[in-house]
């Protein structure tokens, strides 16, 4: 079986410019596969490479060599060489990525911030704003925040906005990092029935979970990253 994600030989490094351009490896011969109806938690220490994958996978980061297959539409791309057209497409159709933080226009209502990956997707106004409602909802945001902008959230409210953005369409791919890190006790437990439900519809996940209660509760399986830091 074809697996939804497939990575092949990846390295990455980073150029410290403003320490004399040491360059600092972080993946060298990195390999995962990931299938449909699947949750791997890459685990690690910090600064060992995780949320680095996963920037890699989504393609905010440009690797230095190997492979990272997609599967997308009747196919697979190469998010380690695809054209940028190609990338936007796939993010808008194949992966969700919650990052750590909450990245929006100002002054966007924390509604129209929901809804705007099924309007990217042909929706209507009216569905898309009645799913995104029912999403903010389901994570326990105020009827009388979804007309305002996240930016005057507290920073918990800010990431259920982030996993509402996510989670309010069917994404076939999910990276999520640090998914649950702000949230409370009763938030993180909706956020953990979010991830089942996505694995049990069948999308391929890849998360970083530091809560090992969270991670216990939603990953299949545990991908211990090395630590291959050499500067030079």
């Amino acid at each position: 079986m074809t697996a939804a994600i497939e990575i092949r030989d990846l390295a990455k490094s980073f150029t410290l410019h403003n320490q004399g351009g040491i360059r600092l490896s972080v993946l060298d011969g990195f390999d995962l596969e990931v299938h449909e109806g699947e949750c791997v938690a890459l685990h690690g220490p910090s600064g060992i490479g995780k949320s680095t994958v996963l920037r890699c996978i989504y393609a905010n980061y440009r690797t230095d060599r190997g492979r990272i297959l997609v599967r997308h539409r009747d196919g697979s791309v190469d998010m380690a060489s695809a054209h940028p057209r190609e990338v936007l497409a796939v993010r808008g159709e194949t992966i969700g990525y919650v990052s750590q933080f909450l990245r929006v226009v100002p002054r966007v209502a924390a509604e129209d911030v929901v809804a705007e990956p099924l309007r990217s997707r042909g929706a209507n106004r009216e569905g898309a704003a009645k799913a995104a409602r029912g999403m903010l909802q389901c994570l326990n945001i105020p009827a009388a925040l979804h007309r305002l902008a996240p930016a005057t959230f507290s920073g918990g409210e800010q990431q259920r906005v982030n996993l509402a953005r996510v989670f309010v369409a069917d994404y076939p791919v999910l990276l999520l990092d640090e998914p649950t890190a702000s949230l409370d006790r009763e938030n993180r437990e909706v956020a953990v029935g979010l991830i089942r439900a996505a694995v049990g519809r069948g999308a391929a996940v890849v998360g970083i979970f530091h809560d090992s209660q969270v991670r216990d509760a939603v990953a299949n399986r545990t991908v211990q990253l090395s630590a291959m830091r050499e500067a030079a």
